[in-house]
């Protein structure tokens, strides 16, 4: 994955240091040998949060004119991963995808049936669902709600990282009845203000990458091994010995940031 950011730095993600390696040493090679500079490979990390909001946010605009009340909440587990599957998408048939989240994490099929967008980049892993009852004027607002959540979920509030598993739920917005007042301009910074709240208020986390690693070594080695992985924040869970030869297996988890050099 290559990412161009506004600086005119190029970003290249991988899947390790060895891959990252391979992928510049083919760009130089492609480019005439012409040697790239590099900086130390960094780890991207996601936000998300731990619980429910433990109360209703509100955000007003600019002009004081326009209200908007939010909560946001953690999704079940597995949710997340089926959004980047494909299982659950926006492409889906909105009656479809809320008997699918009903049957299988117990979502209410009404509220299901009223996912305005995900987020960030129109297919994250994040949500924001219309839980209003009968709004003036709420569907003229809804292209800035969708314009300032993509902006809040691909910036989280803790390190500017993309959010992760995140539903966002719309209880009332209050809205000024001259549509020149309740403008892009207005209701986008809102929105992403009040966001920002419902996910302080939520036990915002932020999530690791972790490797999952498999070791094979002789029985002299494994106490070496465990000394490197305990330093590195390594976590063990799985130790067996392969029948009929002197070699272990050590499972292990191990934090990406901790894995360079």
């Amino acid at each position: 994955q290559c990412i161009i950011e506004e600086s005119g730095e190029h970003i290249i993600a991988g899947a390790g240091e060895l891959h990252l390696e391979i992928c510049l040493k083919d760009l130089e090679e492609d480019h005439a040998c012409i040697p790239l500079k590099k900086s130390d490979p960094v780890v991207s990390y996601r936000e998300t949060v731990f619980e429910e909001s433990n109360q209703l946010c509100l955000s007003k605009s600019p002009n004081k004119h326009n209200r908007l009340l939010m909560k946001a909440l953690p999704m079940p587990d597995g949710l997340p991963e089926d959004i980047d599957n494909g299982d659950v998408s926006s492409k889906d048939d909105f009656k479809v995808r809320a008997r699918y989240l009903s049957e299988k994490y117990d979502y209410d099929v009404s509220e299901a049936r009223k996912i305005w967008c995900f987020g960030p980049d129109g297919t994250g892993p994040n949500f924001i669902l219309d839980c209003t009852k009968s709004v003036q004027y709420l569907n003229e607002i809804k292209d800035s709600v969708v314009a300032g959540f993509q902006w809040a979920t691909k910036e989280g509030i803790l390190a500017d990282e993309n959010m992760r598993g995140v539903r966002f739920n719309i209880y009332d917005v209050t809205l000024h009845a001259d549509a020149i007042h309740r403008g892009g301009g207005q209701i986008i910074p809102t929105t992403r203000r009040c966001l920002y709240a419902a996910a302080i208020t939520a036990s915002p986390r932020l999530m690791e990458p972790v490797y999952l690693c498999e070791i094979q070594c002789p029985e002299v080695a494994v106490g070496g091994i465990y000394g490197v992985l305990n330093r590195r924040r390594g976590h063990v869970f799985e130790e067996t010995q392969v029948v009929g030869t002197p070699m272990f297996v050590v499972k292990a988890y191990l934090p990406v940031n901790e894995s360079f050099g």
